[in-house]
Protein backbone atom coordinates (compact mmCIF):
# COMPACT_ATOMS: atom_id res chain seq x y z
CA UNK A 1 0.00 0.00 0.00
CA UNK A 2 1.24 3.41 -0.90
CA UNK A 3 0.10 6.87 0.03
CA UNK A 4 -0.64 9.75 -2.29
CA UNK A 5 2.65 11.54 -1.56
CA UNK A 6 4.59 9.36 -4.04
CA UNK A 7 4.87 10.27 -7.73
CA UNK A 8 3.24 7.02 -8.84
CA UNK A 9 -0.18 7.29 -10.49
CA UNK A 10 -2.91 4.94 -9.37
CA UNK A 11 -5.23 3.98 -12.21
CA UNK A 12 -8.76 2.89 -11.33
CA UNK A 13 -8.50 -0.40 -13.27
CA UNK A 14 -5.31 -1.37 -11.40
CA UNK A 15 -6.80 -0.32 -8.07
CA UNK A 16 -9.95 -2.41 -8.61
CA UNK A 17 -7.73 -5.39 -9.45
CA UNK A 18 -5.53 -4.79 -6.38
CA UNK A 19 -8.63 -4.43 -4.15
CA UNK A 20 -9.83 -7.82 -5.45
CA UNK A 21 -13.11 -6.67 -6.94
CA UNK A 22 -12.10 -8.39 -10.22
CA UNK A 23 -9.93 -11.43 -10.94
CA UNK A 24 -8.01 -9.76 -13.77
CA UNK A 25 -7.14 -6.23 -14.73
CA UNK A 26 -8.77 -6.67 -18.13
CA UNK A 27 -12.05 -7.60 -16.43
CA UNK A 28 -11.88 -4.43 -14.37
CA UNK A 29 -11.14 -2.37 -17.50
CA UNK A 30 -14.11 -3.97 -19.29
CA UNK A 31 -16.39 -3.17 -16.35
CA UNK A 32 -15.23 0.45 -16.41
CA UNK A 33 -15.74 0.70 -20.18
CA UNK A 34 -19.26 -0.70 -19.89
CA UNK A 35 -20.20 1.95 -17.29
CA UNK A 36 -20.46 -0.30 -14.23
CA UNK A 37 -17.89 1.74 -12.28
CA UNK A 38 -18.38 5.34 -11.21
CA UNK A 39 -15.98 7.62 -9.35
CA UNK A 40 -17.72 10.30 -7.28
CA UNK A 41 -20.93 9.61 -9.25
CA UNK A 42 -19.20 10.26 -12.61
CA UNK A 43 -18.52 7.64 -15.25
CA UNK A 44 -14.83 6.72 -15.35
CA UNK A 45 -12.32 5.48 -17.92
CA UNK A 46 -9.74 2.75 -17.14
CA UNK A 47 -6.84 5.23 -16.95
CA UNK A 48 -8.70 7.59 -14.60
CA UNK A 49 -6.62 8.37 -11.53
CA UNK A 50 -8.11 7.29 -8.20
CA UNK A 51 -7.38 9.32 -5.06
CA UNK A 52 -7.81 8.69 -1.34
CA UNK A 53 -11.29 9.77 -0.30
CA UNK A 54 -12.95 9.03 -3.65
CA UNK A 55 -16.33 7.30 -3.52
CA UNK A 56 -16.74 4.43 -5.95
CA UNK A 57 -19.99 2.83 -7.13
CA UNK A 58 -19.17 -0.68 -8.34
CA UNK A 59 -21.81 -2.89 -9.93
CA UNK A 60 -20.92 -6.57 -10.30
CA UNK A 61 -23.81 -8.70 -11.52
CA UNK A 62 -26.77 -8.14 -9.21
CA UNK A 63 -24.64 -6.64 -6.45
CA UNK A 64 -23.75 -2.98 -6.02
CA UNK A 65 -20.90 -1.82 -3.81
CA UNK A 66 -20.48 1.75 -2.58
CA UNK A 67 -16.98 2.15 -1.19
CA UNK A 68 -14.65 4.89 -0.04
CA UNK A 69 -10.99 4.66 -1.04
CA UNK A 70 -8.79 4.53 2.10
CA UNK A 71 -5.44 3.60 0.56
CA UNK A 72 -3.86 3.25 -2.86
CA UNK A 73 -2.12 0.29 -4.43
CA UNK A 74 -1.29 -0.97 -7.92
CA UNK A 75 -0.14 -4.40 -6.81
CA UNK A 76 -2.48 -7.25 -5.96
CA UNK A 77 -1.81 -8.64 -2.50
CA UNK A 78 -3.56 -10.86 -0.02
CA UNK A 79 -7.27 -10.47 0.73
CA UNK A 80 -6.52 -8.95 4.14
CA UNK A 81 -4.38 -6.25 2.53
CA UNK A 82 -7.02 -5.66 -0.15
CA UNK A 83 -9.71 -5.05 2.50
CA UNK A 84 -7.59 -2.25 3.96
CA UNK A 85 -7.75 -0.34 0.66
CA UNK A 86 -11.43 0.56 1.01
CA UNK A 87 -14.39 0.84 3.38
CA UNK A 88 -17.86 -0.19 2.25
CA UNK A 89 -20.79 1.87 3.43
CA UNK A 90 -23.25 0.26 5.85
CA UNK A 91 -26.17 0.93 3.50
CA UNK A 92 -24.35 -0.82 0.64
CA UNK A 93 -23.52 -3.85 2.80
CA UNK A 94 -27.13 -4.10 4.01
CA UNK A 95 -28.53 -3.97 0.45
CA UNK A 96 -26.10 -6.65 -0.73
CA UNK A 97 -27.11 -8.94 2.15
CA UNK A 98 -30.80 -8.44 1.28
CA UNK A 99 -30.14 -9.34 -2.36
CA UNK A 100 -28.16 -12.41 -1.30
CA UNK A 101 -31.05 -13.53 0.93
CA UNK A 102 -33.53 -13.07 -1.93
CA UNK A 103 -31.34 -15.09 -4.29
CA UNK A 104 -30.96 -17.84 -1.71
CA UNK A 105 -34.74 -17.97 -1.18
CA UNK A 106 -35.41 -18.47 -4.90
CA UNK A 107 -35.94 -22.07 -6.02
CA UNK A 108 -32.99 -23.69 -7.75
CA UNK A 109 -33.31 -24.11 -11.50
CA UNK A 110 -32.66 -27.48 -13.00
CA UNK A 111 -30.68 -27.58 -16.19
CA UNK A 112 -31.01 -30.54 -18.51
CA UNK A 113 -27.90 -31.36 -20.47
CA UNK A 114 -29.57 -32.94 -23.50
CA UNK A 115 -30.62 -36.49 -24.20
CA UNK A 116 -30.90 -38.83 -21.24
CA UNK A 117 -28.10 -41.35 -20.81
CA UNK A 118 -28.68 -45.08 -20.59
CA UNK A 119 -28.59 -44.81 -16.81
CA UNK A 120 -31.14 -41.95 -16.88
CA UNK A 121 -33.47 -44.01 -19.13
CA UNK A 122 -33.30 -46.93 -16.71
CA UNK A 123 -34.16 -44.63 -13.81
CA UNK A 124 -37.08 -43.16 -15.78
CA UNK A 125 -38.46 -46.57 -16.68
CA UNK A 126 -38.12 -47.74 -13.05
CA UNK A 127 -39.97 -44.62 -11.92
CA UNK A 128 -42.77 -45.16 -14.44
CA UNK A 129 -43.11 -48.85 -13.53
CA UNK A 130 -43.40 -48.07 -9.80
CA UNK A 131 -45.95 -45.28 -10.30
Amino acid sequence: MNTSNSKEKFRIDKWLYAARFFKTRSLSANAIDSGRIQINELRAKPAKQVLIGDHLHIRIGRYQYVVEVLALSNKRGSATLAQKLYRETDDSRRKREEIAAQIKAMPQQTFLKGRPTKRDRRDISRFKDNA
